[in-house]
């Protein structure tokens, strides 16, 4: 019985992907055996925070077929609020008695991040997207494509006009020294950031199958026309998907704001990172991001632990570039998304 649904799984999953999957488990294993489990703690953490980034991605891709370069500027957002939110409470931290203010502001920060991450993903949508669709005819992907390249412009020089491009950083969240889990001494910040991805990808994926919404949303991804035709708000779901996909990166800014301190640029890492998880897993896959935002994080954290911090972009994509060779859709590709997605 175990060896026929592993059977089944390997036929809707796909060989390259079975293969994948197999491999970056060997790696990590063996790489947790012979150089310390804390290479498990940088990959969960690297991978939890690229996997909220990269799901936006998907999603506002699968749904509204928009290639959004600006998403690293939500990420810019989401340390940029999580600072302002967060900073008036840091001397807190260094007093006997910190009170319990000090752990609710992170909580805050992260919670004020994704709330103004959701209101500018409605005003993107409402204010460019939605008037960009009424009069587009043709070449919607290129035109969109280039309006998200002038929104991140925009974005950026906003920052530095307005905030300065000097660093903006709150290095310490939590109070207390790194916390022993099997030998691997962990940061309360860098604990507290896995713990609140993992609740966000939890959250995100009962709403989008268990709720009526959710529901309504995959249905568009899937046949818009369809949608339409059983009633669907299509510009409802389009403004939802569009302020979902850039809460969860303001989020992920947020959550990770005491390793990416908030700077005009700091959005480009996490833009070209989610961009290779969609490109490996299949565009507009928002199930497969969250595997492949962790095959990703894998290859970044062991190429800096064997090769070299300044190859840390460079191994991950030529594998990339590889494995795309032979598999140009993506390792899940658009079969696993009508079946895993549904």
């Amino acid at each position: 019985m175990i060896i026929k649904k592993l059977v089944d799984i390997w036929k809707k999953t796909g060989t390259v992907a079975c293969v994948m999957l197999l491999v970056c488990l060997a790696l990590t294993l063996g790489s947790a055996i012979t150089r310390g489990p804390y290479l498990l703690v940088n990959v969960i953490s690297a991978g939890c925070m690229l996997s909220l980034v990269a799901m936006g991605l998907a999603l506002v891709f699968g749904v509204m077929n928009i290639g959004m370069f600006a998403h690293g500027e939500m990420f810019m957002i989401g340390t940029l609020v999580a600072y302002f939110v967060a900073s008036p409470f840091q001397n807190l931290l260094y007093e006997e008695h910190p009170g319990l203010m000090v752990y609710l502001a992170p909580l805050l920060a992260v919670l004020a991040a994704g709330a103004v991450g959701f209101v500018v993903g409605v005003l993107v949508e409402l204010l460019l997207f939605r008037p960009l669709r009424k009069r587009t005819k043709g070449n919607w992907v290129m035109n969109s494509f280039l309006l998200t390249v002038g929104l991140g412009i925009i974005l950026v020089n906003g920052h530095q006009i307005i905030f300065g491009a000097n660093y903006k950083a709150i290095t310490k969240y939590l109070p207390g020294g790194a916390v022993d889990i099997l030998g691997v001494y962990v940061s309360p910040d860098r604990l507290a950031a896995i713990i609140i991805s993992f609740l966000v990808v939890i959250g995100f994926w009962l709403f989008m199958s268990k709720t009526r919404l959710g529901t309504a949303v995959r249905a568009v991804s899937q046949d818009e026309t369809g949608s339409l035709m059983v009633g669907i708000d299509l510009p409802l779901i389009f403004t939802l998907t569009m302020a979902i996909s850039c809460g969860l990166a303001a989020v992920a800014g947020a959550t990770l704001h005491f390793m990416y301190p908030s700077y005009p640029s700091v959005g480009l890492e996490p833009t070209y990172l989610s961009w290779f998880v969609v490109i490996l897993v299949g565009l507009g896959n928002t199930t497969g991001a969250m595997i492949g935002a962790f095959m990703v994080a894998l290859f970044k954290v062991l190429t800096v632990e064997y090769v070299g911090s300044g190859w840390d972009h460079v191994v991950p994509t030529a594998l990339i570039m590889l494995i795309l060779i032979f598999k140009p859709s993506g390792i899940f590709g658009s079969a696993v998304r009508s079946k895993v997605d549904q």
